[in-house]
């Protein structure tokens, strides 16, 4: 197949393009590198099935030739992002959904649309299935992004029930691995960096909120099922273990070696404001219709992780 996926050059978008070039498929990357980086891509760089196009999918998309897939990954999905630049983040959602969809319904392309845990915002059920339409403040500074992917969502089925495209919707709850930003803001780096320099561990509040951390390679194997069957409604991806803030903390000393202290902080800026007490999947659709689960142990994934901020942080 000759596959686009867009936020290509990103943390889960880079790992996408190895999986399908490993399959045997040619995988065109599109990215405009506000949050992407090269170095996520520069292994594939030279392959003859692998492409790369820097280009802004809130712009009109011109890819020559077929497509059989298109993966809109393209998003700026950390707190950092989507706080610094509010209006591109409801653009990329907006714009950039209508895009790619346009660009699927011309090619005749399976559309996939990398949608995410933060549509159920600070959910009053738990945990959160795919019939749950969450409990979103539209009005509060994480609206930008929870309603950008709330929209896409929308746009996504209209486009299924009008013009016939055939879409996949996948809800990625939180998702750590390599390739991830050191400052992106999220508690998986933030966690690791602070562990690995020696500095001490930040929770935001009493560290009783809770998160179900799932690793990346689970997740692309969760998306290339999907893409392989046709569920046509959202699926939620993610691990169904849930810890606390505090307990991934300590998980993180103990997989680092660190001595780092734990500290609590109370910030009362837009950091925390919506920000969800609970977080976790029920994944009982993802077992039943695509056969997935998450295989790598929230330890196993950490380590791996840990090994490469050691190597981006130059403390190999």
């Amino acid at each position: 197949m000759r596959i686009l996926i867009t936020g290509g050059a990103g943390f889960i978008g880079s790992h996408l393009c190895d999986r399908y070039l490993a399959e045997g498929h040619e995988v065109i990357a599109m990215d405009n590198l506000s949050t992407g980086s090269t170095d996520n891509i520069a292994h594939l760089a030279g392959q003859p099935r692998f492409s790369f196009i820097k280009h802004n999918v809130t712009n009109y998309i011109y890819v020559a030739g077929p497509l059989d897939m298109v993966l809109h990954l393209a998003s700026l999905p950390s707190p950092v992002d989507y706080l610094n630049f509010p209006i591109q983040t409801l653009k990329v959602g907006a714009l950039g959904t209508h895009n790619t969809l346009g660009l699927a319904l011309a090619k005749h392309a399976r559309f996939l649309l990398a949608s995410t845990s933060e549509v159920y915002g600070d959910p009053l059920v738990h945990p959160q299935d795919e019939t749950y339409w969450g409990n979103v403040n539209p009005v509060g500074p994480r609206g930008v992004y929870d309603e950008s992917k709330r929209f896409a969502e929308a746009l996504t089925m209209a486009y299924h029930r009008y013009h016939g495209v055939d879409t996949r919707i996948v809800r990625i709850f939180n998702t750590y691995g390599p390739r991830m930003r050191a400052d992106d803001g999220r508690v998986v780096p933030n966690f690791i960096c602070q562990a690995l320099r020696g500095e001490p561990l930040t929770v935001y509040g009493d560290g009783s909120r809770t998160r179900s951390f799932g690793y990346v390679d689970d997740l692309v194997e969760g998306i290339v099922r999907l893409m392989a069957t046709d569920v046509e409604g959202p699926v939620n991806l993610g691990n169904p273990i849930e810890l606390t803030i505090l307990e991934f903390a300590r998980l993180t000393l103990k997989v680092t070696g660190s001595k780092s202290e734990i500290v609590f902080i109370n910030p009362t800026d837009e950091r925390t404001a919506d920000d969800p007490k609970q977080r976790c999947p029920d994944i009982t659709k993802a077992k039943k219709l695509l056969g997935w689960e998450p295989r790598v142990p929230v330890e196993e994934g950490l380590r791996k992780t840990a090994d490469y901020f050691r190597v981006k942080l130059g403390l190999a």
